[in-house]
């Protein structure tokens, strides 16, 4: 077998290697992590991981803190700020808002699950319920003020991490509520209009509204106290250079977190605020989910040395002969690719409000953000349909479908039995920042099948045609691999330096459509969108290379990207 086997072997190394490093991190000095379930005021399922330092008994309870991620995310985005504050003595539960992870949709529903996990902390034995902290990042910001309204007295301070009172999402703040804020509001914010009501977010300083609830009549001080920590009317701003996305994993504004806390809370285990350790976690799910595709891919190079799948393999393979590819050349080339690369992401901002507006969160298509990639797939594959004549012909090889379902089925199976187990073994999923690869819930498996047709078809046509355009086997490898993976990721790479150059020349995103509120949140989206495609096309290129078709990658791209995206978003629509 010609040692078809060493890729799938490595990447299981490096999942182990990488889920040990991850677990050794987040149990540093004895914290525990349970994956816990429990039932809101509705009947509904929650979900969170708990966090237990070895401080923290029934005999001497500990401090507790709520921690929420923003809208799309889930309870392991706040891995970092959850890390830090068990290392310092604090019960952490880090909450999935209801439609995200494994909390049951709609998304937006009770408070955003505020009020249920905020109770829920309050019910275990091993928590001080005199010192309880909330911190929530953007939509999470306004979860834990759900859960502030509706127990105003069962808290005693929060941070905000780029998130705000007021509309419209939550109550407005005044100088006494909520208790003891600190507001994390970064330079460069996407939202400052959506949070605050400047224009620019390095203006924040002087929006009415975060002055009502400082009690100022002028600028906000940024690193100021204001109002009295034991009268629980403390606030302060910290205005940190750096986005949106950005706040969740910062040294910077961890440490803000962890200052605010020790001077509001009680209890706890004192440790400086740059002591920190989170971001090992960090590298080691990175290393865990580049180790998930070596495995994917060196489970389809095994496989394909079986019997059953001896069709599939390149003629070279099995008589000597190789079909011959011709691609793309010239002005003809570079015609291509300048399509390829840059088409995708001229329409991405229209795909996204057209199908914000015409395909809504329903039964059928329950969740809002993967309707707008649909969109976008949609509209891009049957661009790509219209535009294959221009790519050169090339002999297609029949009686492929039925092996290439299965491979590419038992090859992405056997990637989703390792985070099964690296979850089981380590409480981890596959992830850096906000790149992150989740088991699906069953609601979710659901829904997955209903996404799957359509994102697999976008795929087959997409890498049918850019093979068509690039991929030859006279090729040099690194040379294929470099030119498929900016074929399909140098679009996106441009619309984002473009969009966060400037960001930080002008303080604001340009706009290119007359709705402003698609474009900061689907800029933020679109940075997903360079690794997947990246990953996507080592996937076409390494699977193309060894069958000379396009579908085997096609199936397994498929089948990656609609359970990425469907585990990683929001449910809007009950399932």
């Amino acid at each position: 077998m010609r040692g078809r086997w060493t890729l799938a072997i490595l990447g299981i190394v490096l999942i182990v290697a990488g889920g040990l490093l991850a677990h050794f991190t987040q149990t540093a000095g004895g914290i525990r992590i349970e994956d816990v379930r429990f039932k809101g005021a509705k009947g509904n399922t929650m979900s969170a991981l708990l966090y237990i330092p070895p401080n923290a008994t029934p005999q001497i309870p500990a401090p507790g803190i709520l921690a929420v991620h923003g809208y799309i995310n889930s309870r392991e985005t706040q891995d970092g700020f959850a890390i830090e504050f068990a290392r310092r003595g604090y019960v952490v539960l880090a909450l999935d808002q209801t439609g995200h992870g494994y909390s049951d949709p709609p998304s937006f529903a009770n408070g955003f699950g505020g009020p249920d996990g905020l109770a829920y902390l309050r019910s275990l034995q091993i928590v001080d319920k005199e010192n309880i902290g909330l911190e929530g990042h953007s939509m999470g910001g306004w979860t834990v003020l759900a859960a502030a309204t509706a127990m105003p007295n069962d808290y005693k301070s929060m941070v905000l991490e780029g998130s705000s009172t007021g509309q419209p999402f939550a109550a407005e703040g005044t100088p006494s509520w909520p208790r003891n804020m600190a507001l994390v509001f970064a330079k460069y914010e996407e939202f400052p209009t959506l949070m605050w009501g400047v224009e620019l977010a390095r203006d924040v300083a002087n929006s009415p509204k975060l002055q009502a609830l400082f009690g100022t009549q002028g600028p906000v001080e940024p690193g100021k106290v204001y109002g009295d920590p034991a009268a629980g009317t403390a606030r302060v701003l910290y205005t940190p250079a750096m986005t949106h996305p950005a706040e969740h994993i910062s040294d910077e504004a961890i440490g803000y977190s962890l200052d605010w806390f020790a001077r509001t809370l009680k209890g706890g285990t004192p440790r400086p605020v740059d002591d920190q350790i989170w971001f090992r976690k960090e590298i080691g799910t990175l290393i865990a989910l580049i180790g998930f595709v070596a495995l994917v891919l060196g489970t389809f190079d095994g496989l394909l040395e079986a019997p059953i799948f001896s069709r599939l393999r390149l003629p070279a393979v099995a008589d000597g002969t190789m079909p011959p590819h011709h691609t793309a050349t010239g002005r003809r080339w570079t015609g291509a690719f300048i399509l390829t690369a840059f088409l995708p992401a001229l329409t991405y901002y229209p795909a996204f409000a057209l199908g914000g507006t015409v395909v809504p969160p329903s039964m059928v298509l329950p969740q809002g953000i993967t309707n707008q990639i649909l969109v976008w797939a949609i509209i891009n594959g049957l661009i790509t349909l219209a535009l294959i004549r221009l790519a050169p012909k090339r002999s297609s090889r029949a009686g492929l479908i039925g092996q290439s379902v299965v491979i590419a089925l038992a090859s992405v199976a056997v990637g989703y039995a390792a985070l099964w187990l690296a979850d089981l073994a380590f409480k981890i999923d596959f992830r850096f920042w906000i790149v992150a690869l989740k088991l699906m819930s069953a609601k979710q498996f659901l829904i997955f099948l209903i996404y799957l047709i359509p994102f697999t078809a976008f795929f087959v046509v997409a890498l049918h045609v850019l093979h068509r355009n690039f991929s030859t086997m006279d090729a040099p490898r690194g040379a294929l691999y470099f030119t498929n993976i900016l074929a399909l990721t140098l679009g996106f790479i441009v619309l984002l330096v473009l969009q966060y150059g400037t960001l930080w020349l002008t303080g604001t995103l340009f706009n290119p459509l007359p709705d402003p509120g698609f474009v900061p949140l689907s800029t933020i989206v679109a940075i997903q969108f360079v690794p997947l495609l990246a990953i996507v096309a080592v996937i076409a290129t390494f699977t193309w290379r060894r069958t000379g078709s396009s579908l085997p990658g096609a199936l397994i791209a498929g089948l990656f990207v609609t359970w990425y995206v469907v585990a990683g978003t929001a449910t809007q629509a009950a399932f």
